[in-house]
């Protein structure tokens, strides 16, 4: 067994993989959030008009 930092990689794959995808569905989540917030504000402005 490799020890030090690539032997963590390849015991705790899982993890990682986890981790990445967790990471992904934060980056969809804030993104679909800011784009709420600003079509939210053209509704507002359209509706102001």
């Amino acid at each position: 067994m490799e020890s030090g930092f690539f032997g963590f990689l390849e015991n705790n794959s899982i993890y990682i993989v986890m981790f990445i995808v967790l990471v992904v569905w934060a980056g969809i989540f804030i993104f679909i959030s800011n784009t709420d917030k600003r079509l939210k504000a053209i509704e507002k402005e359209l509706k102001e008009k």
